[in-house]
């Protein structure tokens, strides 16, 4: 049991272990002489930086360095397109793309030599100018990380390193200064709203749960995070668990709960191992359990692994799911916060929301509420990826246009590609078209132009991605991912997919149209939970802003991106072909016939429209019509 002075003296005595990320004037008072950060996260892992770290190791101890270098296994940077990503303090220089072969090059010239290793420097893509420090890049440079804010500076699997940079403090100032209320007026000055989706407000919910009268209250982490490509979620808690681990257990004092769960999707093996291992590490300094830091509250935590349903992120889903049963929402009201986990009192925030909180505390509400714009304070995590140059993970101040992520912070679209629409909020949010690239991204402005915040995936598309097809693709997903409980979802989206199914072969009328149009509202009014509620919005937008596209596919049966294979042929141009035969060769179905240096022709009956012929003709020869 640690109470807040033995706390503070461990912030201090651990504090010497990392100076050197700290950019501290005293860090050549650390033991080391130099440290190498290595993302560990699950990108980066899957690109070799294991195995950079374990040959990383053999060279220093061939060079007799172990005892002079240490190696921190860091979560994500976030600049994921340049990952793996290696950092060498105290110089701050960052390589780019490290691979296990480059282990033995960066010890004996960088380490030993004292050079830089030049191949692995970053160089602008604008500039082609070299940058040697990572938040140097353009990618950094409009982000404000608060809930991202230790990732890649830590060591996710050490709880000393959690403590030296502040970690726990907000804790100890809540239990030894804060009032049940006052954390709530902390909240609601701070205007947190939940990062989850729907952006309910933090305060207010926690106040419902701090009223409700029962002998047991229960505080949960929804880190069911089902969204295609998204991973902010992933990400915390592989970087920086102990921040979450904080977060509830000052939820837990506020409303008055002595348990908590956070239930944490199968499908993440690296953050579940991390967040057992922080749990484990809480317990055993005092921070979870009895009586913590000498007060007289106790809390404790516990996992609970979700199978992947993606109907289990909608909250009431996720409380069947961990009481044991199917995961199916139930109807409200009554809400969790009146009538939860086993019938009593929950607060539900997802992973992001209480990774903000213990910076709300430490540096005050009046901080937090200075990023953002009026009604939507604060900072928002997003998984930027799809056609776009800096694929990661960025955290922005509210009120940052669509085009500034894309442009600056993502470096914009790949060969020179024109930006065509956005989607956010993953299956559940809206395309964002090219009309409304300047908007600022917060919760309202999302809701009025069609889409929505969601978690916080973001998906970039360009000129040659067919918005019907993206919209069918999504529809797919919450198909395949709903629960089945209520009629308009279970059916409603099957009869939405078999219009769109008509639409991709060519085979819908207008009628067609007008009829989907109009099961999209049904399914909004009458489905029981947000799944069902928001399926219809990538249809919705998709018709709003890309009508064209739908007349293209249903009146002319063309597919004006290609995409729709039904809708697109593939032609030979004579002008062009030499009848070098390589397409021929190469095609997996014999569709192309014609004689050496003499004019192909294609044969659409037996095309199977795979595109290999263009891929390899070296002429550009063949086109899709």
């Amino acid at each position: 049991m640690k109470d807040w002075n033995e706390l503070t003296k461990l912030k201090d005595a651990y504090r010497q272990s990392v100076l050197m990320r700290m950019d501290d004037e005293q860090a050549e008072e650390n033991q080391y002489e130099k440290e190498i950060l290595v993302c560990a996260g699950t990108g980066c892992i899957s690109s070799k930086s294991g195995e950079f770290v374990d040959t990383l190791k053999e060279e220093l101890a061939k060079n007799e360095l172990t005892d002079k270098v240490n190696i921190v296994k860091t979560g994500c940077f976030g600049l994921c397109a340049q990952g793996p990503i290696v950092i060498i303090y105290p110089e701050g220089v960052f390589y780019h793309q490290v691979q296990p072969k480059h282990a033995k090059k960066i010890v004996s010239e960088h380490l030993v030599k004292g050079n830089l290793v030049e191949k692995l420097l970053y160089h602008d893509s604008d500039t082609k100018e070299v940058i040697n420090k990572l938040m140097d890049t353009p990618f950094y440079h409009k982000q404000r990380r608060v809930a991202l804010r230790n990732c890649g500076r830590i060591d996710p699997e050490k709880i000393e390193e959690y403590i030296a940079f502040g970690g726990y403090q907000a804790l100890a100032k809540v239990l030894n200064n804060y009032s049940r209320d006052d954390v709530l007026e902390t909240l609601k000055v701070s205007g947190l709203r939940g990062r989850g989706g729907a952006g309910f407000p933090t305060f207010m919910k926690w106040s419902f749960a701090k009223a409700s009268q029962s002998d047991q209250k229960y505080v949960i982490c929804n880190a069911d995070e089902g969204d295609p490509g998204a991973f902010m979620d992933r990400s915390v808690l592989e970087g920086d668990p102990h921040a979450v681990i904080e977060a509830m257990a000052i939820a837990g004092y506020t409303i008055g709960a002595n348990q908590g769960y956070i239930y944490v999707r199968a499908e993440y093996p690296i953050a579940v191992n991390r967040l057992q291992i922080a749990i484990d590490q809480a317990r055993k300094e005092g921070l979870l359990g009895q009586h913590i830091l000498g007060s007289g509250f106790s809390f404790d935590l516990d996992l609970r692994l979700g199978a992947g349903a993606f109907v289990c992120g909608e909250e009431t889903a996720l409380l069947e799911s961990i009481e044991g049963h199917r995961g199916e929402p139930r109807p409200r009201p009554p809400f969790p916060a009146v009538k939860g986990l086993f019938g009593k009192p929950t607060i539900v925030n997802n992973v992001e929301t209480y990774a903000n909180i213990p910076q709300i505390i430490n540096k005050g509400p009046e901080w937090f509420a200075t990023m953002g714009t009026e009604k939507s304070k604060g900072t928002k995590v997003f998984a930027l990826g799809g056609k776009i140059q800096n694929t990661g993970l960025v955290e922005i101040p509210m009120g940052t246009t669509l085009r500034e992520i894309v442009e600056d912070i993502g470096g914009g679209i790949p060969d020179g590609k024109k930006f065509k629409a956005a989607q956010t909020g993953g299956p559940s949010g809206g395309c964002i078209p090219e009309e409304h690239y300047d908007v600022p991204i917060d919760y309202e402005n999302l809701k009025e132009i069609g889409s929505m915040m969601g978690s916080g995936g973001l998906i970039v598309m360009d000129e040659d991605n067919c918005m019907v097809d993206i919209a069918k693709f999504f529809l797919e997903f919450t198909v395949e991912e709903s629960c089945g409980k209520c009629v308009p979802c279970r059916v409603g989206t099957k009869r939405l997919l078999e219009i769109l199914d008509k639409i991709t072969m060519g085979k819908a009328t207008l009628d067609d149209l007008d009829r989907m149009e109009e099961l999209c509202y049904h399914i909004q009014e009458n489905s029981l939970c947000g799944l069902g509620q928001t399926a219809p919005n990538p249809v919705l937008s998709t018709l709003r802003y890309f009508k064209d596209e739908y007349l293209a596919h249903v009146e002319e049966r063309r597919c004006p991106s290609g995409v729709c294979k039904n809708l697109i042929q593939y032609r030979i141009l004579p002008d062009k072909c030499t009848g070098c035969r390589a397409c021929a060769k190469n095609c997996p179905v014999s569709a192309i016939s014609g004689e050496v240096k003499q004019v192909h022709e294609i044969d659409q009956a037996i095309c199977t429209k795979c595109g290999l012929c263009i891929d390899t003709c070296r002429y550009d020869a063949i086109t899709v019509i």
